[in-house]
This record gives structure tokens, sequence and C-alpha cells, in this order.
């Protein structure tokens, strides 16, 4: 058999003996590649983290693989021109996404013998949404319903990796959204004192000290001015004028 070493090079036709041997020389396994080869190609391999690996890039893949799917949206034709920008809203939503978006107009009663109604609405959607998209199956008539299909002009691999590069810049801490988060706050946010569970202002706070302090030093000088036990200038002026008046 033909024997390839562990970083890939050619070690030659050897018995399988030979082969065992210089694999548990060196610790590693003996795993056949090409067992339909003439003669059968073997390699000197760590055969658990060659699973290991194998497993990361089938999961990579799949995580890479884009699925396309057919969104429905269902309309009527005497639609309100309200619900029809809903519709049209979701419509845009899913081919922004990458998806195809299938369209059903639903008919009822006498409005069956009207077909051009449904298929104006669908023209008028298909314009409207003629950036994002193009008419992929044109409107048929399918018993009680007229059905058209939209197909995205963005491929749904681009979409994802949009999706990703936006979930990526809103999550990152200097990114414009968080600096907008914080500009919400205010530039004052700070300034506040936490007191009794409560944000008060600097300036608050300041005023309500002032006060205090002039209530204080009104008190202090009162008490400076009149020892205890005396009355004050204006009391004692008062009253000797009474006694004066009196004799």
């Amino acid at each position: 058999m033909r024997l390839v070493g562990p970083n890939g090079e050619q070690v030659g036709i050897v018995s399988i003996q030979d082969a065992l041997r210089l694999a548990q020389e060196q610790d590693l396994d003996l795993v056949e590649v090409a067992a339909n080869a003439r003669p059968p190609v073997v390699k000197v391999m760590d055969y658990g983290k060659f699973k290991y690996e194998s497993a990361l890039k089938a999961r990579e893949a799949r995580k890479n693989q884009a699925h396309t799917i057919i969104k429905e949206m269902k309309l009527r034709p005497k639609i309100d021109p309200h619900d029809y920008e809903t519709k049209k809203g979701h419509v845009v939503r899913f081919m922004n996404a990458g998806d195809k978006v299938k369209i059903t107009i639903m008919f009822r009663g006498r409005e069956q013998s009207r077909p051009e109604l449904g298929r104006r609405l669908l023209d008028r959607l298909a314009s409207d949404v003629e950036e994002l998209g193009f008419v992929e199956f044109a409107p048929k008539q399918d018993g009680r319903n007229m059905i058209m299909v939209l197909g995205p002009r963005k491929k749904k691999v681009e979409a994802m990796a949009e999706a990703r590069a936006a979930k990526a810049a809103k999550a990152e801490p200097g990114s414009r959204h968080n600096r907008e988060d914080s500009a919400a706050v205010g530039p004052d946010a700070d300034e506040g004192t936490l007191i009794d569970g409560g944000a008060v202002e600097n300036g608050a706070a300041v005023i309500d000290a002032t006060v205090s302090n002039a209530a204080v030093s009104q008190d202090t000088l009162l008490d400076a001015a009149v020892p205890n036990g005396a009355v004050p200038n204006a009391a004692v002026s008062t009253a000797a004028v009474q006694d004066t008046a009196g004799q």
C-alpha cells in the first residue's frame, strides 16, 4: 500500500506491517483514505483531530448555507389603502431578507367575474417593489385565486451577511447605536447626588445648603446679640417709654 506521512509527505509503497509500525512509533493512527486506488492509499494522522476539524468545517458550511424560503401574502381585490401599505411593507421586508414572496389575490362571490381587479392590484404591487424584486411567476388565475410570485434581486447569502454585519456593528462598544444611547441619558446625569434613594440635582442641593446656612447665620447673630436672660434693646427701650408715660 502507498503510505502518506502525517504532514502530507509521500513515504512510498510499504507493507501493512511497516505502516502500522511507523504509525505506532509516532503515536498516531493509520487511516485508509483511498480504498479503491491501486495500491490502496493510507495516511498516518490523528484520527480524533481529523474528525473534530471535519465537524467544524461542516458546521461552518451549514451556517453559510442559504435556504430560499417562499413567503406568502394574501390580499383582497378591494383592499383598503392602509391595509395595502401594511401588506406592501411585509413584502419589502421579506425581499430585503432575500426571500421569495407568493402573492395571492382571493376572490369572493361576484368578484370572480372581474379578474382584472386582481391583475391590476398585482401589477401595482410589482411596480411598487420593482427596485427590490422582479416578477418571477406572472399573474395566473387558479380557481378563485390569482397567484403571482416575486423574486428578490438581493441574494439570500448577501442578505444574511448584511444582517450579521449590522448585528455585529450594533454590539460593538463604540458603535453609533451605543453612543446614541449614552447621549440620550444627557450630560447632567452624573451631576446628581443620591439622597434618600432619589437623584437630586447639584443646583438644588446648593440652594438648600445656602438657605440652611442663612438660617443658621441669623440664629447665631441673635444669640450673640442677646445674652442669656437678657432682653433685646428694642424691647428695653419700649418698656422704658411705657414706664415714663405712666409716671
